[in-house]
This record gives C-alpha cells, sequence and structure tokens, in this order.
C-alpha cells in the first residue's frame, strides 16, 4: 500500500486486487493440498505454492520443505529441487498429472 500512499494498487484485468477465490479455485486449490509434494514425494498435506500470485490454478503441492525450507525449499536456496532436477514449470506439471489421475478415479 505504501508505493500507493493512501489509493488502492491498480488493477489488472484478471486480477482481484482481495484474492477472494472463487467456489471452483478453493477446491482446486484444497485438492492440491491433498497431494504429496511435487519434488520430494512427501505424503500430503501439502502447501500450495503459487507460480504466479493470484493465479489459483497455477498452484504446485510442496511440502513444507521443498516450498519454504532455508537450504531444501523454493524460497531458499532450492538444494532439494536441485536434486531433483527441477523448475517450477516441472513440479506444476507434476501436481497436473496427481490432480488429474486423482480426478479420473472418481
Amino acid at each position: 500500500m505504501a508505493l500507493y500512499g493512501s489509493q488502492q494498487p491498480p488493477r489488472r484485468e484478471g486480477y482481484p486486487v482481495n484474492n477472494s477465490l472463487t467456489a471452483k479455485e478453493k477446491a482446486y486449490v484444497g485438492l492440491v493440498k491433498e497431494l504429496p509434494c511435487s519434488v520430494c514425494d512427501q505424503e500430503g498435506p501439502s502447501d500450495a505454492h503459487h507460480v504466479k500470485q493470484h493465479r489459483q490454478y497455477t498452484v504446485v503441492a510442496l511440502c513444507k520443505s521443498c516450498h519454504q525450507g532455508s537450504k531444501m525449499g523454493w524460497h531458499g536456496e532450492r538444494r532439494a529441487w536441485a536434486i531433483a532436477k527441477m523448475e517450477e514449470i516441472d513440479a506444476l506439471n507434476v501436481t497436473i498429472e496427481r490432480v488429474v489421475a486423482q480426478l479420473m478415479q472418481k
């Protein structure tokens, strides 16, 4: 808010200012959080890491270590990611594959 003084930040097309989720987005993110980690396969529940903020369908299932760990995590030194030879797009692909497989079973 400080960047814009007392005004709201500029509204960008397709980006809700308050980041409120639709029912479908909540359901999708909830499904992703049930999955194992897309990097190390640790059983869920997982965090939902956003590849791009405010884009709820670009969330990746990550355990705490692969998400926020100071050494292993995406928001740290990314060692787990280097070991697995993965980038965000690779982890997103794993997440989408698992979501689709889960939906196909229903």
